[in-house]
């Protein structure tokens, strides 16, 4: 028991805790920013009356007439960002490619980008 404490798994334990942190999606540090025009490759993946939640290579748009509280979070369920979106065209940089659940107010689904 006492070499299963021992240097070699503290160290082990330590490597392993900085390779996760490595790898893990954090929030870009732009963050969410207002965006005038949409991109032409971004499609459509959840479109209700007041909000539109669409998907190009990297980046997450959300169109919207009011203002929405949105939460994005990696498949895992790690939050990437917590945000209150004014109305319009509001655009993330996705730290990495994958897929992510959106969480805008009653709304939820699953965007792969």
């Amino acid at each position: 028991m006492k070499q299963l404490f021992g240097k070699s798994w503290i160290a082990g334990a330590m490597l392993l805790t900085a390779t996760l942190a490595a790898i893990a999606p954090q929030a870009d540090a732009k963050g969410w920013e207002q965006v005038k025009t949409e991109r032409s490759d971004a499609k459509t993946v959840m479109r209700e009356t007041e909000i539109e939640i669409k998907a190009a290579s990297g980046t997450l748009l959300v169109v919207t007439n009011h203002q929405v509280q949105i939460k994005v979070f990696t498949i895992l369920g790690r939050l990437v960002s917590a945000e209150t979106l004014p109305a319009g065209k509001s655009q993330l940089t996705l730290p990495a490619h994958g897929v992510y659940i959106v969480k805008v107010g009653d709304l939820t689904c699953k965007v792969a980008v």
